[in-house]
């Protein structure tokens, strides 16, 4: 970089070369001294840098800052959230084995879970978060692997208990996998309350501004491998000559397994501009978090008098089953709010199709005021039986608050319930 410096100012060096900016490293591959030296790095990819495939230096310093963000040892980015879902998953589990997770879960997880684990052989037993314990307990096997919750869920926006459920999981020998998508890490820290991976979409508030799909898993580094049944990582590895895991790596085993092992074979890595674009929102996330948790917030109370809606789910409101829960884990509720409107679903579709200033789109947690109809359109391939387990609604209108003036996302509101009422 320095040397560049100097050949383009003819003579002049600046006092500082280094650019404030993340350099984009836009190469697919890394030049080697030797065919030994290449043959190591296959043996141990730890070593160094094989192909972008694997890792790649822009999207690694975004991995470091977001483990340093969520208190863990390592991160591995993926190229959406769903392939973090997937990969957290198959980096323990096995045909014939099972998992246990909230049914208060994104629709997409569900279908994650539900239908494509299924095809693989792996078993997804869906608990209701407010279960009494000994139910909870109750629902796990000797082939268990792990529990899975959201810290906000998306949309049905209740409050996972991490502490209680990371306690159930851990009686077990099992880890808790915690999706903080939502809260982001400004607003909640699972694995400060006993979550041992913690998964993103970085595609929401961590990116913020609608420009990139990406993923991100998260490991905590205090999760004893040895202590329960994970063969995955606590036996040899034959497609690296036998190495394991836990042994070799330590309390990185789980996220390195999931680099050599897992994104060797998907190749779901996000590209180096994607981890530009993402890192720049991360720069300012700290400062959006708190302006997305004022307007929904101010937001969440308008819709609460409103004589259009039946109920408002929002756990910054104190009318709120999630508010006691949302106290102890987040330090505010995101901009997120969903609320169901009187007159179900076609009242909330004509609400919707009214407003000006927010969008009708298939995103959320974005610096626009964005809204959608879950039951019609994220969720809709769930039957009626699983849009109740969600905690979804006919009428139910996620309502994602951006950053603009607060008065104006009312006054888009005001007028979308004038329009629905005629």
């Amino acid at each position: 970089m320095k040397d560049a410096t100097k050949c383009l100012h003819a003579g002049y060096t600046p006092k500082n070369t280094e650019p404030r900016v993340m350099p984009i490293v836009q190469s697919t591959t890394y030049v080697y001294d030797s065919t030994e030296e290449v043959a190591a790095v296959f043996d141990d990819p730890t070593r160094s840098l094989i192909y972008s495939r694997f890792a790649n230096p822009t999207v690694m310093a975004v991995e470091e800052k977001i483990a340093a963000l969520e208190g863990g040892v390592g991160a591995m980015c993926t190229s959406s959230g769903q392939a973090a879902s997937l990969l957290s998953v198959l980096n323990l589990c096995q045909a014939g084995d099972s998992i246990i997770s909230s049914a208060e879960i994104y629709g997409g997880t569900v279908n994650l879970f539900a239908f494509t684990l299924k095809k693989l052989g792996i078993e997804c037993i869906f608990v209701d978060k407010n279960a009494p314990d000994e139910e909870i307990h109750a629902a796990f096997k000797p082939n268990t692997k792990l529990v899975f919750g959201e810290t906000l869920a998306n949309p049905a926006l209740t409050v996972f208990d991490i502490e209680r459920f990371a306690n159930i999981a851990h009686a077990h020998n099992v880890p808790l996998i915690v999706d903080n998508t939502f809260a982001t890490p400004i607003l909640c820290k699972p694995i400060e309350f006993g979550a041992d991976i913690v998964i993103h979409s970085t595609t929401k508030y961590m990116d913020g501004h609608a420009v990139q799909g990406g993923g991100v898993i998260v490991d905590s580094g205090k999760f004893d491998w040895t202590k329960g049944d994970f063969p995955e990582l606590t036996e040899p590895d034959e497609s690296y000559h036998g190495i394991i895991y836990t042994e070799t790596y330590g309390n990185l085993a789980y996220i390195l397994k999931a680099r050599m092992q897992l994104m060797r074979d998907f190749g779901c890595y996000p590209a180096a501009h994607s981890a530009f674009l993402l890192n720049m929102g991360l720069e300012t996330m700290s400062v959006r978090m708190k302006q997305y948790c004022e307007n929904g917030l101010t937001v969440a109370r308008y819709l609460e008098n409103c004589d259009m809606v039946e109920r408002v789910i929002y756990p910054g409101l104190e009318s709120d089953a999630g508010y006691e829960l949302g106290k102890k884990y987040l330090k505010g509720c995101s901009g997120v709010i969903s609320f169901i409107i009187k007159g179900g679903r076609e009242t909330a579709m004509k609400f919707m199709d009214s407003l000006k200033l927010a969008s009708n789109e298939v995103h959320v947690a974005d610096i626009h005021t964005c809204v959608l109809h879950p039951a019609s359109e994220t969720h809709r391939q769930l039957t009626d039986e699983q849009l109740v387990a969600a905690g979804i609604e006919p009428g139910m209108i996620r309502f994602s608050v951006g950053l603009e003036d607060i008065d104006d996302i009312l006054a888009d509101v005001e007028q979308a319930f004038a329009a629905a009422r005629g």
